[in-house]
């Protein structure tokens, strides 16, 4: 067994290195306390770290306690963190001979030519790649263990349900306590939780990953698609659709089938024929292109798609609206010269930021991302089209930090990095330069030289997944939405049941200005009325009774004020009517 000493932990990915500590910590300290208990994987994760544990009697949110304690011990020992390289026939007898199974079988399938590494602790070792740490003293005192949760092997329902403990870490504890502060207001604002009290929509376990929208959620989530529609053709792009269903040989062409085939669905061969669901828009949207003969003169052409998309995700990465297998983008494919695509970006830039600072988001950041390494095209075709988005980036004036290696595989890309109104960072838009599409497509236009060309291709998306932006909107806000973007804006509620005419004749004058508004006429306290509908977050609440009707007035509360305002019929009318309208539309 050859032995290699760990990197340092004084380097730009040291939170990165003290949540993957965390992880071996907490699937040590585990096993001392239940040594019953197999290790599985343990990755980190955005905020923290997790590690799915077999063990016959699941662990509950109580055992934390007792696992952080001891986390907490096996820390303050200080104990070195070192590096072996293994042979296989040893990695495997050593953890067959443990009972350690999951661990043998991720053995077995590493590749042949790979090295198995495992790394110590004391006298614990697990099965890593690593990097770790110098010392598990370096890990500090800034992590907490969150939650617990059930987690299929490998994301597989048809094998063992395993136990996963979720954790938190950070270089300090002032970092973690701040941390711990805005998971308890995310808390309040889950959009799972409010979604319910909402109304908006559900999930249920026939279909994992793919959202039940009601009626209220679907207006809403209809609502951000006639907004984008709007915004895009006053931007000139003409709007398209193209098939769910493509056969494998699209795929195979596009470069889909061998670089993102792990996350794609797929039918069994009928007729010969393997088909899958499509995964991302583009190829489609390359097809279309290619209908009819393009001249230099015609581009750039901006095509626009709202188009349902597939991709697998692991069961236990599923989050309600933000990640989920079943989503719509808001996608759209540029066609256009080399010359074209400095101003092509520009203009998205400029509309994507203009978009955001309609929804509330002003606090927008950008990433550079340059080529993967698991990536199509050569290397001189990735120098051009990142040479020619970084000019672009220059171009727009707007700042903007490098993410390396982590663009699409067919082209370096933006990304637009929202924070919302508790201090977390959303990726959303992106906007990706791509010369390997079009041409493993066959797609050309005539050049002022009269000969064939390929066109750059320009992928966009600006709310990304409208799912996950819904989501995201619904928490940025606490599900106190804009009134323009509320699938419900007034409630007019009775106090008793002489009011019931004046509360009809006021709904069909809100009606008349097309506002969406519901009475509420039942027998209830007026109290219990308010409560129910702030709970379900309808932004206006009109309350009539005798002396309303008497005085043709109405009593307005507002959604997080407990003050009602009184106005006559036709004033309330046009302000209501004014704050219905969404920005940079007319009704």
């Amino acid at each position: 067994m050859n032995k290699e000493k760990s990197i340092n932990i004084e380097n730009k990915e040291a939170l990165e290195i003290i949540r993957h500590d965390c992880a071996h910590v907490l699937a040590e300290a585990v096993q001392s306390l239940f040594p019953e208990t197999q290790v599985t994987i343990g990755p980190t994760i955005e905020n923290g770290f997790y590690y799915d544990f077999a063990r016959e009697k699941p662990f509950t949110s109580d055992d934390l306690t007792f696992i952080e304690k001891k986390m907490h011990e096996i820390i303050n020992k200080g104990e070195n963190f070192t590096q072996e390289v293994w042979t296989r026939k040893d990695a495997i007898d050593y953890f067959s001979k443990k009972g350690e199974l999951y661990k043998v079988e991720l053995i077995k399938d590493i590749p042949e030519k790979e090295q198995i590494t495992v790394y110590k602790q004391g006298n614990w070792l697990d099965l890593c790649r690593g990097p770790h740490g110098q010392s598990t003293k370096d890990i500090g005192e800034g992590f907490k263990l969150t939650k617990v949760a059930g987690a299929y092997w490998r994301g597989d329902s048809s094998k063992k349900m395993l136990t996963r403990i979720y954790g938190t870490a950070w270089q300090n504890k002032k970092e973690l306590k701040e941390y711990l502060i805005q998971l308890e207001e995310a808390e309040k604002r889950d959009h799972r939780k409010l979604g319910k009290e909402m109304n908006l929509f559900h999930f249920q376990e026939e279909a994992p990953g793919a959202v039940f929208w009601h009626p209220k959620g679907w207006y809403l989530f209809q609502s951000l698609i006639n907004y984008m529609r709007k915004r895009q053709e006053d931007a000139d792009y003409v709007e398209t659709n193209t098939p769910d269903l493509l056969d494998r040989s699209l795929w195979e062409t596009s470069g889909h089938w061998e670089k993102f085939g792990e996350n794609m669905f797929t039918t069994e061969p009928r007729e010969e024929r393997v088909f899958a669901i499509k995964p991302m828009n583009c190829p489609g949207a390359v097809e279309v292109y290619k209908k009819g003969l393009k001249s230099y003169k015609d581009l750039p052409i901006r095509m626009a798609e709202f188009g349902k998309v597939h991709r697998y995700e692991p069961s236990g990465a599923l989050h309600g609206l933000m990640r989920v297998r079943a989503f719509t983008q808001d996608d759209a494919h540029i066609f256009c010269t080399e010359d074209q695509i400095t101003s092509e970006s520009k203009i998205v830039c400029d509309l994507i930021l203009s978009i955001y600072k309609d929804f509330g988001f002003e606090n927008v950041r950008i990433k550079y991302s340059d080529r993967p390494i698991k990536r199509v095209g050569t290397d001189d075709v990735w120098d051009k089209a990142e040479k020619a988005l970084i000019n672009a980036m220059e171009a727009t004036g707007l700042a903007y930090t490098h993410n390396p290696g982590e663009g699409a595989f067919y082209g370096p890309k933006l990304e637009f990095v929202l924070r919302d109104a508790i201090g977390r960072d959303w990726q959303c838009g992106t906007l990706q330069v791509d010369l390997n599409l079009p041409k493993r497509l066959k797609a050309t236009y005539i050049g002022e030289d009269g000969q064939k060309k390929t066109p750059v291709m320009l992928h966009r998306a600006l709310f990304g997944s409208l799912e996950r932006f819904s989501g995201i909107l619904i928490e940025h806000y606490a599900g106190h939405l804009p009134f323009w973007l509320s699938p419900l804006q007034i409630i007019i509620a009775t106090i008793t049941s002489d009011s019931d005419n004046y509360a009809s004749y006021l709904f069909g004058k809100l009606k008349d200005k097309r506002l969406r508004v519901e009475k509420d006429i039942r027998n209830e306290k007026i109290g219990y009325k308010i409560r129910e509908h702030s709970t379900a977050k309808i932004p206006i609440i009109i309350v009539v009774g005798k002396k309303e009707s008497e005085n043709k007035t109405v009593s307005v509360r507002r959604l997080g004020n407990n003050q009602t305002e009184t106005f006559k019929i036709d004033e309330i009318l046009e302000i209501l009517f004014k704050e219905s309208l969404a920005p940079n539309s007319e009704k």
